[in-house]
């Protein structure tokens, strides 16, 4: 059995964020050389999220406007307070909320050296207290 811990640098622009990674990921499972196994896609981050839909953008749109509307920027989050790890005051409540909503990681099989991946299904990175230098982790296991 082979594992291929692949880490990858974004960057990205905006607070609120969704980012197609299908290509990426596609392209780490194909350098990795396995015919048969899984890979695990996950985020490094507690206020970001791996999510799989439709890659389409009225989908995307909707998906960060559902965000917005179940976890809005102003509320009276209890994770608004001072952090003494931080030294600073903790303003990112939502952020961890919606990363709660969305995940953190997903995974396919791999048959014949590709991701088994449905025709419409879009890998997706989705930032929530960007802009951030972040990173996502593809783990590919197999024979």
């Amino acid at each position: 059995m082979k594992s291929v811990v692949k880490t990858i640098s974004l960057q990205t622009k905006h607070d609120l964020e969704i980012i197609n990674i299908t290509d990426t990921v596609r392209e780490a499972v194909a350098t990795a050389g396995l015919t048969i196994g899984t890979v695990h896609i996950m985020t490094k981050h507690t206020t970001s999220g791996i999510t799989v839909n439709e890659g389409l953008p009225d989908i995307e749109k909707d998906l960060l406007e559902m965000l917005e509307r179940l976890a809005p920027r102003v509320n009276d989050y209890h994770h608004a307070r001072f952090l003494h790890s931080d030294g600073q005051m903790a303003v990112n409540g939502y952020s961890h909320l919606r990363s709660a909503l969305i995940g953190k990681d997903t995974f396919f099989p791999i048959h014949d050296g590709e991701m088994v991946i449905g025709s419409r299904q879009t890998i997706y990175f989705v930032e929530m207290d960007g802009p951030l230098l972040r990173e996502f982790v593809v783990h590919i296991l197999g024979e």
